[in-house]
């Protein structure tokens, strides 16, 4: 019982840092930030963070995993038959899509600059979400090509391209497109649509 209490306590603290980096990290930009500021931010001492994470990379890994989660990707698939390639694509592409909805666009913003600076950051987003996430993809797209159900030319490309897509129009929404930000909601449906006339059989 008293490690169940340890378990709540811990993730307690850690999201009360997390929420307080996310703030200023917004407000200040990564690099103008320090853990000095998460810290009064939190209302912890300095160290304290330290003992939850190795250092600003590792909190801002941490918040971008937490964005990226807060949408849980089973309850999209849950109801959905394999051999349902349009509800699967439009699943798939929805899940980041509405992850970074509100708020979260600012914190991506943040992790996007980062992302082309950073090596640590780098590797570790594209192993731990880019390489995974490719990886199912292209294990969907094998099985359907292989049932007949899409074209089977350039697969693994054909996956990136698709995975291009999604990250160029969250790309575009935080440069600031007007049409963007007042249509995401219709972009599942639009993306999938496109999608489909480029997969499907003829």
């Amino acid at each position: 019982m008293t490690d169940a209490i340890q378990q709540q306590l811990i993730s307690a603290r850690k999201h009360q840092i997390l929420d307080a980096a996310a703030h200023v990290f917004a407000s200040k930009g990564f690099h103008a930030a320090t853990i000095k500021d998460v810290a009064r931010e939190a209302g912890i001492a300095d160290g304290t963070i330290y003992n939850y994470f190795a250092n600003k990379t590792a909190l801002l890994f941490a918040i971008f995993e937490r964005m990226r989660d807060s949408i849980q990707p089973a309850a999209a698939f849950a109801d959905l038959r394999p051999d349902d390639v349009r509800g699967v694509v439009r699943a798939f592409v929805s899940f980041p899509l509405m992850a970074l909805r509100g708020d979260n666009f600012e914190l991506f913003r943040v992790v996007m600059s980062e992302l082309m600076v950073n090596d640590d950051l780098r590797k570790q987003y594209a192993q731990q979400v880019l390489q995974p996430t490719l990886a199912v993809a292209e294990t969907l797209f094998q099985q359907w090509a292989a049932q007949g159900l899409i074209k089977t030319a350039h697969l693994q490309l054909t996956v990136r391209a698709l995975s291009s897509m999604v990250m160029g129009l969250i790309l575009q929404h935080i440069m600031g497109d007007d049409l963007l930000q007042g249509q995401w909601e219709a972009l599942p449906d639009v993306l999938t649509d496109l999608i489909m006339q480029g997969i499907g059989k003829d």
